[in-house]
């Protein structure tokens, strides 16, 4: 495919886009030992050769799929994104590019690979920049901890899809399609919206770990 000064052929960006989204797909299916480029050039309907073109190897695609999954999420959870959560037209728009996605993590943060972990921690590192400037209709949360405070609601978030399986079926619908989606997406909101402990018992239970943390650290000085 011809390429000028100028960048790939708009034909040669189409390719990889169409390669990429089948490898997620592919990865989120087989994982990255089992997924392979002649599965993904199969399942894209395009040659092995085409698949080599555009990502050399087989990590150079999974980097491509890791960084089109972080960057889908940072869109989703974007000012912008936060504007519009009450518009059915961005509603179903995001569903469509979330669930591949979602598929897509659900296998790559089990895999135990070093790509996995980077993820995970560019999610928290993603969580954290969105806890700093929340968009229009959420708060900044409250807390002494940002850092835990996002990997916490990353692990609850990320939990969630690799327990797909068995929230699909304890709900009756798979979590992986629109229908199954909303139905937990409603859950989730719910739960976000909730204050499930009253402020008395928060503070409580923060007084308790206060104490319980300075005998620790009263255990280590001795």
């Amino acid at each position: 495919m011809a390429r000028t000064a100028a960048g790939p052929a708009p034909e040669d960006l189409t390719a990889r886009a169409k390669i990429r989204d089948v490898a997620l797909l592919q990865f989120a299916e087989h994982g990255m030992r089992g997924a392979t480029f002649r599965g993904i050039a199969e399942a894209a309907g395009v040659s092995v050769g085409l698949v080599q073109h555009h990502f050399g190897s087989k990590e150079e695609l999974r980097e491509a799929c890791d960084a089109y999954a972080l960057d889908t999420v940072r869109d989703l959870s974007s000012t912008s994104a936060g504007r519009a959560m009450g518009d059915p037209g961005f509603l179903a728009a995001a569903v469509q590019a979330d669930l591949p996605v979602r598929r897509y993590l659900a296998r790559a943060l089990v895999d135990g690979s070093a790509a996995a972990a980077r993820m995970f921690d560019d999610l928290v590192a993603v969580t954290e920049r969105y806890m700093a400037d929340p968009p229009p209709g959420t708060f900044a949360p409250t807390t002494r901890d940002a850092r835990a405070y996002a990997a916490a609601i990353v692990a609850m978030t990320t939990g969630i899809e690799v327990l797909h399986q068995h929230l699909s079926r304890v709900l009756g619908a798979d979590t992986f399609t629109p229908e199954g989606s909303l139905r937990l997406r409603r859950a989730v909101l719910e739960i976000f919206d909730d204050r499930l402990l009253e402020r008395e018992t928060v503070a409580r239970a923060h007084a308790a770990m206060d104490q319980y943390e300075a005998g620790l650290k009263g255990d280590d000085d001795e």
